[in-house]
């Protein structure tokens, strides 16, 4: 990857200006400086929320003949709702013969989501950290392994998960280990969801293949609204930090309307 310059949001369009005219410039030395030795460099579009530096920054960055694009500055402080809007004006910017690649995403459902606008990569520490933390993902969304009602549950974690750990272990068991605070409850939880993650990728790519994406995609709408029909959090997890102080005035907001 390019160096860039990734400012949270909200931020005051001067920042995130200086955001783009950085990033191209640390792409263009990092293009000069990466060695032709076969392997694959990325470039880093930026511009934050605002239409118009995200379409010069993708203008400036795709124009470098970089192996492929990245898709930065998102899942930053903004909403889900203006992270999609970011990724949907964003990657229809990028060439459809390079990859594309979103970074700092996401929930499992918001990777199915941003498929369907044209991603191909992701990479985000919400399968490991949220791991660590006792939070498993599941086809029906996320597990809290330490909640009381799973102390004495056989059951494992996902009955329909094929992984080491919903082979070999009950939540019971997981619960015990992560109680006791022992190092092995965060390999255990660790594995599991990203054998999770991995399996996604796997139906996602199958499905494209055969040409039925769409249903696929509905398919996990629906479970999704079902869940938080529920009052379940399907797409628990997402790890942004919080917005700190008031957003100056911009013009065109990928979100539309003013700001204040």
């Amino acid at each position: 990857m390019a160096f860039d310059d990734c400012p949270p949001l909200p931020s005051a369009r001067d920042r995130i200006l200086e955001a783009v005219r950085r990033t191209t410039l640390w792409a263009r030395r990092s293009r000069t400086a990466f060695p032709a030795d076969g392997r694959a460099l990325f470039g880093i579009v930026q511009g934050g929320d605002d239409r118009g530096l995200r379409e010069r920054s993708a203008a400036e960055i795709t124009a470098m003949g970089f192996d492929g694009h990245a898709i930065g500055g998102v899942s930053v402080g903004e909403s889900p709702a203006l992270s999609r809007a970011i990724v949907a004006m964003t990657a229809g910017l990028l060439p459809d013969d390079r990859p594309r690649y979103l970074m700092g995403m996401g929930t499992p459902w918001d990777l199915v989501e941003m498929i369907a606008l044209g991603c191909d990569l992701f990479d985000c520490v919400l399968p490991t950290r949220n791991a660590r933390n006792g939070t498993l993902f599941t086809a029906r969304g996320r597990l809290q392994i330490k909640r009381r009602e799973f102390a004495a549950d056989p059951r494992p974690v996902d009955e329909s998960c094929g992984c080491p750990v919903c082979r070999r272990h009950s939540r019971a068991y997981l619960r015990h280990l992560f109680m006791a605070g022992e190092i092995l409850s965060m390999r255990l939880n660790t594995l599991h969801n990203l054998h999770q993650y991995a399996e996604l990728m796997r139906q996602a790519r199958a499905a494209i293949e055969a040409r039925r994406y769409r249903e696929f995609l509905e398919d996990h709408r629906s479970r999704a609204a079902g869940q938080a029909a529920e009052g379940g959090d399907p797409a628990g997890g997402r790890d942004l930090p919080e917005p700190h102080g008031a957003r100056p005035p911009r013009s065109r907001s990928i979100a539309g309307g003013e700001s204040e």
